[in-house]
């Protein structure tokens, strides 16, 4: 019976120390996808600001 419950308590233990490390990593993860989203937001704006300006050239 001591066995069975050594094993219980090492197997949430193991089951801890995989899921806490792996939360972390999800959030960093999240905070980069942010970022590199915003980065190709602005890009994006930029471009659409370029177009419009050879447009405006092209029509001068």
């Amino acid at each position: 019976m001591e066995s069975v419950v050594v094993a219980l308590v090492m197997g949430v233990l193991i089951l801890a120390g995989v899921i806490v490390p792996n939360s972390r990593g999800r959030a960093i993860m999240e905070v980069k996808i942010g970022s590199l989203t915003r980065q190709v937001e602005r890009h994006n704006r930029m471009v659409e600001c370029t177009c419009a300006l050879e447009q405006d050239v092209s029509v001068v």
